[in-house]
């Protein structure tokens, strides 16, 4: 026998009792009742359906009696507790338009007012249940879960909806079974083996209590890994708190009640009272295990038993829960058959009433029971979902018991229905919560990757590609950082690049700048030399003023090399690539200038020779400046077509970022080279024609050497140039100016100075003019 479920019938007989009792409600009209017992069993539920509409009779008078004997109305039904048998009925007593109450039936499919017009009830929907069960589950952060249903209206339609939340949670089941307690042992056994063998953690039953029964038995025979239970709504089944296994199972139940007066009416039983019903009869005989009718070979109840002292669910009524809800439905007809038959002072017995009018009646209830329960149905006939989140867990005797230690209110809004009002208890009496992931979580710099022929939830965590992040855990894809962005080493932010440039304050740029200065200071020096000696033989004979222009512009080679170290800027760009050019430039045509004076002054003294006077000093001014101004010309039409900028180069190296000066006109930049190299490649031929005449000094060679180093370190520096990554371009740049220049001052005017301050008896016309013999070099 299932005494709580008996207790939900003497629920029902308590309730009719107190409205009966009651001056406000129905005046002057006693309900009655007919009690019967479907076992759970849908053909049992279908002939009890045929008998109530055989004995329906719409007229409802004080003539007719509810007894055992008489063929009473029925108006309305309250039940039945399961969801299988409550849709054979409904499905049978529908067409007679008799509403149907139940108390306990959660299938989603009920809520369907098409196929069950006259179905209500005060149990919320498996649908509601399924959302919190599923909102649940993702909470506690389980994503891999196993799923096992009894093979009922109620466990099909109730998984059903579980899963479609479940998958819209994110959540996969490894499996999903069913079973039914009268189907073969073999197939109980292998749905215990796939629970036993899977490695999700967590599994969730929508089964009636009668399977459970069967698949903890079977389950309780071999050892079985921790398993954290979700219950449906068997979580309020008394009867499993003896199975260890279950202890921390989590699941939402109606909330907890008080109905003053039950306890009292339950317990007040007799052995004369319970002969007077077949099935108080029963409960008494196989609780006390006597004969109340005076069996052989059972002892006789002799009335020492004391219903009081007995600890079962008929007389547990500290979890009251599903028997409110009989209450809440006994209460909800009768208000709607007073609605029919009373006004507002009195009630009339003479009415005519038929189950149609109690149903629509029904539709329109909303009062608040005796102990403060709302009462009301939706457009489904549905109540609102309020549920308890109920723990199973150990009390300080070694038993389990239930404990509330959350709530769902559906009502609330999305993402607020779920609270946690205190600590849980996880599987085996935990306080650890239980982990059931099919793969562990991707970590901040990584992305998922689905694994093949398996669910969403299965994937494996793959390092995001170079220059992406995922700031997230789990998540799908890595996201590219913005162009001045790079990722970290954990790959999970995007961290500012760092900016290379030629700084100050870098070595290669000090070592340069040392470079730079010695260079324009050696330049000083020898400018000072030769003006100190300016009167001397070999100051005048080799063109004094071309010389200290050219040193003049040598000291600005060396200077100009400055104005490439530093952060580029709009001015320095254009500064840096125009006094390059053109100081460079002023340098070469001043070399040139010398070579052409040493071509022709040996010209001019062969006989008859007057050249000289086309190359004198004017014409070596001119055409110094010329060849100055023609750059300029070429420099000032790049600065104002498309001048030099500053640019964030992004391409070169992806982790960080070159701030160089971007050429703006490739043609103007290139325009600027090609001409100080078509200058140097003449002035290098003149030399080199010259290299051999006459002179104990023939400056020619010297010019020659230089324009030969220059001429090396720039055709060097283009594929350098080209090729070098970041601050080293600008160094090669630095470099080639450098190298150049100290070519040019140390081939034309190193030998010069070591006479002037070593050789001073060298320096004379006569040494200069070959008449002195050479070995006294």
């Amino acid at each position: 026998m299932d005494f709580r479920q008996l207790r939900f019938a003497r629920v029902m007989e308590f309730t009719i009792q107190e409205i009966n009792n009651r001056t406000d409600l129905l005046q002057g009209i006693t309900l009655g009742y007919q009690i019967h017992d479907s076992c759970s069993d849908v053909q049992m539920a279908i002939k009890i359906a045929f008998q109530f509409e055989n004995s329906f009779d719409p007229i409802f008078n004080e003539s007719s009696y509810c007894s055992k004997s008489a063929s009473a109305a029925v108006p309305a039904i309250v039940g039945d507790s399961a969801s299988t048998p409550s849709i054979a009925m409904a499905r049978m007593i529908g067409l007679f338009g008799i509403p149907q109450v139940s108390h306990y039936a959660t299938c989603a499919c009920l809520s369907d007012k098409r196929e069950f017009s006259t179905f209500f009830r005060t149990v919320p929907s498996d649908q509601h249940q399924a959302a919190a069960l599923a909102r649940m589950v993702k909470y506690f952060g389980w994503t891999w879960i196993g799923a096992v249903r009894s093979d009922t209206d109620y466990g099909n339609y109730g998984m059903a909806a579980f899963l479609k939340a479940a998958q819209e949670e994110g959540i996969c089941v490894e499996y999903s079974e069913a079973y039914y307690r009268t189907q073969p042992r073999s197939k109980l056994e292998r749905v215990t083996n796939i629970i036993r063998r899977s490695t999700a953690r967590v599994i969730i039953a929508f089964v009636h209590t009668g399977d459970l029964q069967f698949l903890l038995d079977e389950l309780a025979r071999k050892p079985l890994p921790p398993l954290q239970w979700i219950a449906s709504s068997w979580i309020m089944s008394p009867e499993f708190l003896k199975f260890n296994i279950c202890a921390g199972t989590l699941g939402f139940g109606v909330p907890r009640s008080v109905i003053p007066g039950l306890r009292e009416f339950l317990l007040y039983l007799s052995p004369a009272q319970a002969l007077k019903s077949s099935i108080l009869t029963e409960f008494w005989e196989s609780s006390f295990s006597c004969s109340l009718k005076g069996r052989t070979g059972v002892r006789q109840c002799d009335g020492s038993e004391d219903i009081r002292a007995l600890q079962n669910p008929y007389t547990d009524t500290s979890q009251l829960r599903i028997s409110n809800l009989v209450y809440k439905a006994t209460y909800a007809i009768a208000r709607a058959i007073q609605s029919v038959i009373c006004n507002d002072t009195k009630c009339d017995k003479s009415i005519k009433f038929s189950p149609w009018q109690i149903l629509n009646q029904l539709k329109t209830v909303n009062f608040t029971t005796k102990n403060g329960y709302q009462v009301n149905f939706d457009s489904n006939g549905d109540p609102g979902a309020l549920y308890e989140l109920i723990n199973w867990q150990f009390k300080k005797d070694g038993a389990l018991d239930f404990v509330p230690v959350g709530y769902y209110d559906s009502s609330k809004p999305r993402g607020q229905e779920f609270r946690m009002s205190s600590a849980i208890s996880w599987v085996g009496g935990q306080t650890e919560m239980p982990v059931s992931v099919c793969s562990e979580s991707c970590l901040p710099g990584t992305r998922k990757a689905v694994q093949k022929g398996r669910p969403v939830c299965c994937y494996d965590c793959i390092p995001c590609a170079e220059g992406e992040i995922s700031n997230k855990t789990d998540s799908l894809d890595c996201v590219h950082c913005p162009p001045e962005f790079w990722p970290n080493t954990m790959q999970d932010s995007c961290l500012p690049k760092p900016v290379e440039f030629l700084s100050w304050d870098d070595t290669l740029a000090i070592i340069l700048t040392v470079f730079s200065i010695t260079g324009a200071f050696m330049s000083v020096c020898v400018t000072a030399v030769f003006y100190r000696h300016r009167t001397s033989p070999i100051v005048r004979a080799n063109n004094s003023e071309l010389s200290f222009l050219l040193l003049f512009s040598l000291t600005l080679c060396f200077l100009c090399s400055l104005t490439f170290i530093g952060q580029p800027s709009e001015w320095s760009c254009m500064l840096r690539h125009t006094v390059f050019g053109i100081t460079f430039v002023l340098c070469i045509s001043c070399v040139l200038g010398k070579t052409i004076v040493v071509l022709m002054a040996f010209r001019a003294t062969l006989p008859g020779s007057n050249v000289m006077k086309w190359f004198g000093l004017p014409q070596q001014r001119l055409s110094v400046l010329a060849f100055t101004v023609i750059q300029v010309i070429i420099c000032v039409l790049w600065l104002k077509i498309s001048p030099p900028f500053p640019l964030k180069n992004l391409k070169h190296h992806k982790e960080r970022i070159i701030l160089e000066c971007g050429l703006g006109s490739a043609v103007g930049f290139w325009a600027v080279l090609g001409y100080i190299g078509l200058l140097a490649f003449l002035c290098f031929i003149l030399a080199f024609l010259a290299r051999k005449l006459p002179d104990n000094f023939n400056e020619a060679k010297f010019i020659t050497f230089s324009m030969l180093i220059f001429c090396a370190v720039w055709i060097t520096f283009i594929p350098a140039y080209v090729s070098s990554p970041g601050k080293f371009t600008v160094a090669v740049e630095i470099f080639a100016i450098l190298a150049s220049s100290f070519g040019l001052i140390i081939c034309i005017f190193a030998p010069k100075c070591f006479i002037i301050v070593f050789r001073p008896e060298q320096n004379t016309k006569k040494h200069l003019m070959g008449k002195v013999p050479s070995k006294a070099l």
